[in-house]
Formats: C-alpha cells, structure tokens, sequence
C-alpha cells in the first residue's frame, strides 16, 4: 500500500514541477518527486538498492542545489538589473540535465540502475525523464550548449554500452543515447518530443516485462531463460531492433521525424553524430539478438519463474510491432 502513495505523490510531484508558474514551484516539484522516489527504491531485502537509492539522492540534491542557485541569481539579477542571466541559465540547464542523466552528467545513472529492480528501472529510464525534458522546453535559450550535451551523449552511450554484459546497464546507455535524439527533437518541434517519448516508453516497457517476467538481469541468464521459448525470443528480437530504430518497426518512426526536422533547419552536422552514434548501439543491439538466436545453453535455471503466463507480453508486443502498419495507412490514409 506504501508504494502506491508514494507512487502517486511521485506522479503528483512531475506535475506540480511541469505545471508551475514560478520557478520555486518546478524546483520544490522535483523535489516532492525525489523525495518520494527514495522509498520505491530502497529495499530491506536487497542492500544493493539502498545504496543505489543513497547514490541517487546524492546526486540529485547536487542537482537540485545548482538549480536552487542558479534561480536565486537570476531573481536578484532581475531586481538589481545585471545582465548575467545567460551564465545562469547553463548552470540551471545543467542541473536538468543532471537530473534525467545526459552525458558529460550521467556519473550516477549506470551505477544507481544497476542497484534496482526491473519496475523501477522502468521508471528511471521513462517517467525520471519527463519533467527535466519539459522544464529544459521552457528555459531552450543556450543552442550550443543543447548540441554540445546531444554529441557527447550520443557518442558516449554507443561507446560505453559495447562492452556491457548487464541487461540494466545496456538500457541505460540506451537510454543516454535516446536522451540525445529527445534533446535533438526538442530543439524545433515539442510535439516530435513527445511522440518519441511515448513510443520510447512502450517499447522499454515491453523489454523490461520481458525481463521482469523471466527475473533475469544478465546476458548469460538471457540465453538460458528464453532458449526453450521461441515466441518470446522472436518478441524480444523484434523489440529490441525496434529499440534501436530499424525501418520497419514503430521505433523508427520518431528517430524519422527527428532527423526530417533536423536537416529542414539545416543542422546536418548534428544528424550526421546522432546516426553514427545509433549506428554504435545497434552494434550491441544486434549481438545481442544473434547470440540470442543462435546460442543454445542448457545449464541449469535456479533463477527462472515458473508457469509464467506470457498473454499480457504477446498483447503488448503486437501493440508495438503492428503500430507502424497502423500509422502508416492512417497517414495515407487522410
């Protein structure tokens, strides 16, 4: 019962912070929306995710107290007339863009998702996202500044995450890298943003059940959980390419959009890094899949879930591979 309250004054504190006409109000949303995180993710059983909680909690009141300055100075600036709000506004935006985890800023975000379980990794990974995103919308004053987190983001996770055996840790340089086409699409068109968030979100929710469901966190444990299970495997193929934004399936569609906008307003140059860099994640995201198809383990499975009911993944993942279709013939269609 706990965690539904805190859940929802978790919701309540991402609104509150997304709704606000002052800039107090956005910062004491964000932190309703901390402080009632906290508790989702520490556990008593699992001492992993208390430190993963104690991490988190750090940073973001690091965050926090640069966003806090930094609104402090701008209010005086505005009542003694000095012309020094630009300086300002880096340090707010860099206090955002510590709290969603872009990169040069993502020091805490591997480390804290490595600590939690499948739920609350989804959270991180989606609903963590969306009041830093918004706010960054209202203050999207420093351009060079937007490109140059885009760059190192999208560089950065499709180098880190080659390497990677965790299942978490591969999501949260996915992540990273998808931060930077959020950033990209922020840049001219919200409602591009807001598509690709939500087209994100249900694409990672059908991974992360997938995993949830089979209680694995590894690559080896992967192997093993879904070798006997060939609907699921060609599920979670299909969702993690549609993950990495291959053509036909409903993940390409907002990294289309984006790019589209992009070269319309003649930034080619930003196009040009976040492709290659996608181009980087795909790398891991197909090894992962033909490891998955073509290596058979037959160890034995402590780890694995029994009489697992499967129906709400197939219904989900028809959901996210069939939409495309969908949207297509809707498009031609009016």
């Amino acid at each position: 019962m706990y965690k539904l309250t805190f859940l929802f004054s978790l919701m309540i504190g991402t609104l509150i912070s997304i709704s606000s006409y002052t800039w107090l109000g956005m910062w004491l949303g964000l932190e309703i929306n901390l402080l009632s995180i906290i508790p989702l993710m520490s556990s008593t059983e699992n001492s992993m995710a208390s430190e993963a909680a104690l991490k988190y909690f750090i940073s973001q009141t690091l965050a926090s107290t640069l966003l806090l300055f930094s609104i402090i100075m701008m209010s005086l600036n505005f009542m003694y007339n000095i012309n020094m709000n630009f300086c300002y506004l880096l340090i707010l935006n860099t206090a955002l863009f510590t709290k969603m985890g872009a990169a040069p800023f993502h020091f805490w975000f591997p480390e804290v998702i490595e600590g939690l379980n499948w739920m609350n990794t989804f959270i991180m990974l989606t609903w963590q996202k969306i009041a830093p995103m918004i706010l960054i919308m209202y203050t999207n004053l420093t351009f060079l500044y937007m490109s140059f987190i885009i760059i190192i983001s999208s560089l950065i996770s499709g180098i880190m995450g080659i390497n990677q055996i965790s299942l978490r840790k591969i999501m949260t340089y996915s992540s990273i890298n998808h931060i930077a086409w959020m950033l990209s699409a922020i840049l001219y068109n919200e409602m591009i943003w807001l598509y690709y968030f939500i087209i994100y979100s249900i694409i990672s929710l059908n991974i992360i059940i997938i995993f949830k469901m089979l209680n694995i966190y590894y690559m080896k444990q992967l192997f093993i959980s879904i070798n006997n299970q060939p609907m699921i495997k060609f599920f979670f193929i299909m969702n993690f390419l549609s993950l990495g934004g291959l053509p036909p399936f409903l993940g390409f569609l907002p990294k289309w959009l984006t790019i589209q906008t992009l070269i319309l307003n003649n930034y080619y140059f930003i196009s040009i890094i976040i492709i290659i860099s996608t181009l980087m994640t795909l790398y891991f995201y197909m090894r992962i899949t033909l490891s998955t198809l073509t290596l058979s383990m037959n160890e034995l499975m402590y780890y694995k879930s029994q009489n697992i009911n499967f129906n709400i993944i197939y219904i989900l993942n028809l959901i996210s591979i069939l939409s495309l279709l969908f949207i297509t013939i809707l498009f031609n269609f009016f």
